[in-house]
């Protein structure tokens, strides 16, 4: 039996709550657990918990967890498809380039130059393609900051399909550790890494949040990459400076232009300078250093 995915929505605190709770109680089982944020103005949250073989028993110790927390929310069960992404093409897409950066799918090969970082990406289900503007953005940034700073030890925080984490191993031939709260992104990257020929730099790894002891043994890192958005992004301010070397670079997005200020202030109250925006099809990444 395949893999599946049991949910249910609240508004942010109980949203929270209920994570924690999760979190908490299924700690030892290794279940991946991820709360998102749905609608902002309308103050709608998602619980998901991922769940392998018989889910009959989780899904009465998580309608058990919610009855002790007083919130008998509906929980819905998503049978997740046996689908091998790396072979879902994307032949719907042109080739991207940012800076010496190209990505592409398999039937654009031919558009590869010399001197061109080449990411080859077939997966159609996570996100980061190229295609968006937090990506490519990223990767713009990603490779001034590589070429100046020289780093050693990276992460790609919400790694989606690995592009960010496949671009920093080519650019910098650094070891670089690539997570995700979904299982079926993580599986997405590890595939794109053994595809673009970096899997002995990249480890990809389902991890729910900072307290994953993967992220304890491969800290303190001289950069760190995450596109993803940015709620989650300003919560994760005070992790994100415990895991980070003393002068090492942060790149972010996600982010749209009117959240850019709220962001970096919750950066800034961490110790961390901005050193740069790009702005890029309504969206930033922005830079800065602890």
């Amino acid at each position: 039996m395949g893999q599946t995915r049991l949910h249910l929505t609240a508004g942010k605190i109980e949203a929270d709550r209920i994570f924690a709770a999760l979190d908490a109680a299924f700690e030892d089982d290794g279940l991946p657990i991820a709360v998102l944020e749905v609608d902002e103005e309308k103050d709608i949250h998602e619980v998901s918990l991922y769940a392998d073989g018989d889910v009959d028993p989780v899904e009465a110790r998580v309608r058990d967890i919610l009855a002790g927390l007083g919130l008998p929310k509906p929980v819905e069960r998503e049978v997740l498809p046996d689908v091998d992404w790396v072979t879902r093409s994307l032949e719907g897409l042109k080739p991207v380039r940012a800076g010496r950066f190209l990505v592409h799918g398999s039937h654009d090969r031919a558009k590869r130059h010399s001197g061109d970082l080449a990411i080859e990406i077939e997966a159609g289900l996570a996100f980061g393609t190229g295609h968006h503007g937090t990506t490519a953005g990223c990767l713009e940034v990603l490779e001034q900051v590589v070429l100046r700073e020289r780093p050693r030890n990276a992460l790609d925080l919400g790694t989606g399909s690995a592009v960010l984490a496949i671009a920093l191993a080519k650019l910098a031939h650094i070891p670089v550790l690539a997570t995700d709260i979904d299982p079926v992104a993580v599986r997405v990257a590890a595939a794109n890494a053994r595809l673009n020929h970096v899997k002995a730099l990249v480890e990809t790894v389902t991890a729910p949040g900072f307290h994953h002891p993967i992220f304890a043994r491969r800290a303190p890192f001289d950069l760190i990459v995450a596109n993803i958005l940015a709620r989650p992004l300003m919560r994760l301010a005070p992790q994100m400076a415990n895991h980070i070397r003393l002068g090492g670079s942060l790149v972010l997005s996600g982010i749209l232009d009117r959240q850019r200020d709220a962001v970096i202030s919750a950066y800034v109250g961490q110790s961390f300078r901005h050193v740069r925006t790009l702005h890029r099809e309504g969206w930033v990444t922005i830079h800065l250093k602890r």
